[in-house]
């Protein structure tokens, strides 16, 4: 297929995180047929990792993910743009690695080698899986795929998921004064968070903080005895000095379970190539046995996780070539 082709094809594969195995298997069928040697790497009941390799050692492997977030959307497209869930994040990247290594293939190169993973909208529990595997020993550079219009990512932020959970105590409404709601001193706990300031980097930026999710209570005639938030904090310092503020704005007002935590990382740059810093994270700090990481990818990371993602085709077209480049630079380094 043509990377339009198959970017409309994989976009209309729902495969939100923790259904890729649909995904996984159409992808592993396809990379079989076009004469890759193919392995399915177990990550939990029915999620898997897609490994693709040719006949020499993978010493430059493209990467990117398969799971999207929700709400599955179809692809449509009009003269300029492929739209759908995952079109950019990142099922266009997918059909643009794929192409570029077929490519590399017709024109010598079979020192090329593929991952997809799952998870990597959640925790990366795909990328934690793969980066055990054997593959990785030979790989000495990982193009991994995101979304940034094209350029060449020279670093990227840090993060911290958490989630504040507050206790209270039970009681009817009509008498809160016999009740403790876990709702405000979750709210106090929260506003607490949001009036921190938090630390920059010239490099890297601002720390930014997201309350993303908020639950708690069972009716509004119940004082609520439970309230949780999920936030993710991006990290332009360390992941240390973030906790550290973050845990003594709270205190014992609340109990913080962390998830995933991961510090800045910078990444391999390529001499005549556009740079960029970008200020979400990846699987690329969980796949430290891969080799040297760069990340690059077509579409914009404003238009992800929107109703209306979108991929630019002629972005889609540019990619490709610019992996072939990539791949060829790369290879001819690598040893």
């Amino acid at each position: 297929m043509d990377v339009l082709t198959l970017t409309r094809t994989l976009i209309d594969i729902p495969s939100v995180t923790g259904n890729e195995a649909e995904i996984g298997a159409f992808l592993v069928e396809h990379l079989k047929s076009s004469g890759y040697q193919v392995e399915i790497q177990s990550v939990a009941t029915d999620r898997f990792n897609v490994i693709a390799t040719l006949a020499g050692r993978p010493r430059v492997v493209f990467s990117t993910h398969m799971d999207t977030v929700p709400p599955f959307i179809a692809s449509k497209d009009d003269a300029e743009f492929i739209y759908g869930r995952g079109a950019c994040d990142a099922k266009g990247i997918i059909a643009a690695q794929i192409c570029a290594a077929e490519k590399l293939r017709d024109q010598g190169f079979d020192e090329i080698g593929l991952l997809f993973t799952v998870d990597e909208e959640l925790a990366s529990l795909g990328a934690q899986v793969a980066n055990n595997h054997s593959v990785a020993k030979h790989c000495e550079f990982m193009i991994n795929g995101e979304p940034t219009d094209n350029l060449l990512a020279v670093g990227t932020k840090g993060s911290l998921r958490l989630t504040i959970t507050a206790e209270g105590k039970s009681a009817h409404s009509a008498y809160p004064e016999a009740g403790e709601s876990a709702i405000d001193r979750l709210l106090d706990v929260l506003q607490s968070v949001r009036q921190l300031a938090w630390p920059k980097d010239d490099f890297f930026g601002e720390t930014t903080c997201n309350i993303g999710t908020i639950s708690g209570g069972t009716r509004p005639n119940v004082i609520p005895s439970r309230a949780s938030a999920e936030l993710q904090i991006r990290v332009a310092t360390s992941v240390e000095s973030v906790r550290q503020l973050f845990e003594e704005a709270v205190g014992t007002r609340a109990r913080i379970t962390y998830s995933s935590a991961h510090d800045t990382v910078r990444l391999f740059s390529v001499p005549g190539l556009e740079h960029t810093v970008v200020r979400f994270t990846t699987d690329i700090p969980y796949l430290s046995n891969w080799g040297q990481p760069l990340l690059m990818g077509p579409g914009s990371i404003l238009e992800t996780h929107t109703d209306h993602e979108r991929v630019s085709k002629r972005q889609l077209h540019e990619a490709v070539e610019l992996y072939v480049c990539l791949g060829k630079k790369l290879s001819r380094s690598a040893g």
